[in-house]
Parts: structure tokens; C-alpha cells; sequence
């Protein structure tokens, strides 16, 4: 039985779901953009059993509270937050599980807690120039360049309106009708509260701090190790297969799978994705 739960951060509200018993090995599962802990709801049904499996939604998103008044909404104050929750929730050891702006949150969160991480299981999470091509992201990096409020509301509508909250679902899927809409009809309602899409729009904006990120992390990837789990969305544009395979330079114990499916590819490989994360868990001696 999956647990819906919220605790309080700095005044905040964050949503979690847990499952699975305290005592088994835990998955910190850091959810994407822009999602919340519900693209995780059929793999923690698959592995309770096996894990103990948290998975909150940042603040701003999903269920959480949006964060207070003055706050710089940055990916530094999320992997902040997320780092009290796990201290609050008393998690000592974690593989993490991340996706999309899961990446940036939970590299964030492992270089600064590296003791703490068990294994990785990145899927379409970038951590290198070659998975931000300019295919997709030039417009993004127009607005980094150039934050007016013309090319805003340009974002706007190609990134976070309903017919892209559908695409980022449906695209490079082998079979559409095997997801459901559930996903982006929650993502489209709970978008609509207010200030909801201007806070979001803030995040696409300060991903521009995450790539001279990157020699920090890779450098973490060098000293520390941490096995990493690779299952990763082929069809996907946005992240695509070149981010995938960058890991190998610098981590020594990667598992590469290359998925036939786009960017959320837990909507229809979750039943392969909970297995690859149970037999690469056991290797790890989990």
C-alpha cells in the first residue's frame, strides 16, 4: 500500500508518497518537469515488496505548497529542500532515482552528501553537453540568453500549455494508447492554479546554472563511484540517447539500457524498468 503523506519545511508543505517497509533498502525516487511524485505510481506498486520507496514532490509542484514568499526558486533552494527531507525523514543511505529535473536536483543532493548515496538510476536525466542539443533546446537557451518577456511567453505556450503537457507524454511512444491521460490532465490542472506556470517558467529559466554544474559532478563521478543504472528513453528530443552514454566516461559501474520509448518512459516500461532496478539493486549486494 502506497502512503500519501506530508511534512513541513521551512513553513512548506511538502507531499511524499511511501511505501514498501522501513527497513529495507530505500529509493529516493526525484521526479521530472513538469510532473510531480504521481510518474512514479505504478513502479512503486512493483517494487514495495523489495524497497523501501520515497517520493516527494518538490516545492511548487505536484501536492507540495509553493514556496514562500521571497524565495529564490532555483534548482539550489530545491535540492536544498530536498536535502532537509531526507535529514527529516532520517534517511541515511539512498540510491536515487531521477528523471528529467531529477537530475540536477539529485546530483545536486549526491555531490553534497556522497556517503549517503547507494546507487543512481538515472533515466533521461542530463549531466553532459551532449544530451542539450540545440534540436530542442535552442529556444531555451534563447531565453537564458535574452529572459524578455516576449520570449517568456514564448516558453510558455511551447513548454507547459495542454497540448505540450500531451507531447511530452505521447511523443517517441511506440503505442500512445498504452498511456494514460491521466498524467497530463492532472499536470494541465494542477498548472492552472495561480502563479503555478510562473514558477515553472522561473526553473527553465535557472536551468541555465546546470551545465557549469557539470564539471563539479563529474568530478564527483570520478571520486565517489556511485554504481549507476542507466534506463533510458531512445525516441526521446528533449533528453535525448547522446546524454545517455557520456556516464561512461566517468563512472566505472554503469548498466545501459537503451528503451524503446520517449521521455517518460515509466508510462508504459515500468513492469522492465522495476525489474532492471531489481536485479542491478541485487549486483549491489541490496
Amino acid at each position: 500500500m502506497t502512503l500519501h503523506r506530508y511534512l513541513t519545511i521551512d513553513s512548506t508543505r511538502i507531499f511524499y508518497r511511501e511505501a514498501g517497509k522501513p527497513e529495507a533498502p530505500v529509493l529516493l525516487l526525484l521526479h521530472g518537469f513538469p510532473a510531480s511524485s504521481f510518474m512514479f505510481r505504478d513502479l512503486m506498486a512493483r517494487l514495495s515488496e523489495r524497497f523501501h520507496i520515497i517520493a516527494p514532490d518538490y516545492p511548487g509542484f505536484g501536492y507540495s505548497d509553493a514556496p514562500q514568499d521571497g524565495v529564490a526558486y532555483t534548482f539550489d533552494y530545491l535540492a536544498e529542500i530536498m536535502g532537509s527531507f531526507v535529514e527529516q525523514l532520517g534517511l541515511k543511505k539512498y540510491a536515487i532515482y531521477m528523471q528529467d529535473f531529477g537530475g540536477p536536483v539529485g546530483f545536486r543532493l549526491a555531490s553534497r552528501y556522497p556517503e549517503s548515496v547507494s546507487f543512481f538510476i538515472i533515466q533521461n536525466a542530463n549531466a553532459y553537453d551532449e544530451g542539450l542539443p540545440d534540436s530542442f533546446w535552442a529556444p531555451v537557451r534563447q531565453l537564458w540568453a535574452d529572459p524578455s518577456q516576449e520570449n517568456f511567453d514564448r516558453i510558455r505556450e511551447a513548454g507547459i500549455s495542454r497540448a505540450a503537457l500531451e507531447w511530452n507524454y505521447t511523443h517517441g511512444v511506440k503505442d500512445s494508447e498504452t498511456v494514460s491521460p491521466d498524467s497530463w490532465v492532472l499536470q494541465d490542472a494542477l498548472l492552472s492554479q495561480p502563479g503555478k506556470k510562473d514558477l515553472m517558467l522561473k526553473l527553465l529559466y535557472d536551468y541555465r546554472t546546470n551545465p557549469p554544474q557539470y564539471p563539479k559532478w563529474h568530478d564527483y563521478f570520478r571520486r565517489h563511484q556511485p554504481p549507476a543504472l542507466i534506463a533510458w528513453g531512445k525516441n526521446d528530443i528533449i533528453f535525448p540517447e547522446s546524454g545517455a552514454h557520456p556516464y561512461k566516461r566517468d563512472l566505472n559501474n554503469v548498466d545501459l539500457h537503451l528503451l524503446d520509448t520517449g521521455h517518460f518512459a515509466l508510462e508504459d516500461h515500468a513492469e522492465e524498468i522495476s525489474g532492471l532496478i531489481q536485479k542491478f539493486a541485487a549486483k549491489q549486494g541490496l
